[in-house]
């Protein structure tokens, strides 16, 4: 399989390599426009400030290479809420693939960023073949995605938010599926075998 890792200025790429290996399954970590629409699969990871990733891939196209990709994309964190329509984090534009706005958590009871494991429910896609509800994953955010139409999961930290979204070929997780354990590896492999 030839997969591409969208390399851009955002971190946890060595992390997505590390799970990937775990997996048996090697990616080319690449900025190259024909690279990444050659690829059977795209990951686009990130941590980070929304409005420094975004400027970041405008000024090597990658926001223009992106949107145009017909393969199964997989957003993390940052890179999922980049496909988004809007971040308060910065005032954001983003990619606006999937029509949904990324908001900050509120509220004096919560501690932001929220920072540890949590659960995922009501899980609508083959992302999540054999996963079953309630299932831990890791979060490091203090911004999520609305919940939609678009998602296909759900996570609850004060508000009920989108865990997981999905339009058409492009998938995003707000978790760390790398630092997920064997439930992260699963979705990644899941992933692998759209």
């Amino acid at each position: 399989m030839n997969l591409a890792i969208i390399k851009y200025n955002a971190g946890n790429i060595q992390s997505v390599i590390t799970a990937l290996e775990r997996l048996g399954v090697v990616g080319e970590v690449t900025d190259d426009a024909e690279k990444i629409n050659a690829a059977d699969k795209v990951i686009f990871p990130g941590v980070g400030e929304a409005g420094s990733a975004m400027r970041s891939l405008q000024q090597n196209n990658l926001n223009k290479v992106i949107k145009e990709l017909k393969q199964p994309v997989l957003g993390i964190c940052v890179g999922m809420q980049l496909l988004c329509r809007h971040s308060e984090e910065g005032d954001t534009d983003c990619l606006n693939i999937v029509p949904v706005n990324v908001n900050k958590f509120k509220g004096q009871n919560i501690k932001v960023p929220q920072v540890g494991w949590n659960t995922i429910y009501d899980l609508r896609s083959s992302l999540f073949k054999e996963i079953a509800d309630k299932s831990y994953i890791y979060n490091v955010h203090s911004y999520f995605a609305e919940d939609s139409e678009y998602t296909i999961a759900k996570c609850d930290y004060s508000v009920e938010y989108a865990a997981a979204i999905q339009k058409d070929n492009f998938y995003g997780v707000q978790f760390h599926t790398e630092k997920s354990a064997e439930t992260g590896d699963k979705i990644i492999q899941n992933f692998l075998n759209l």
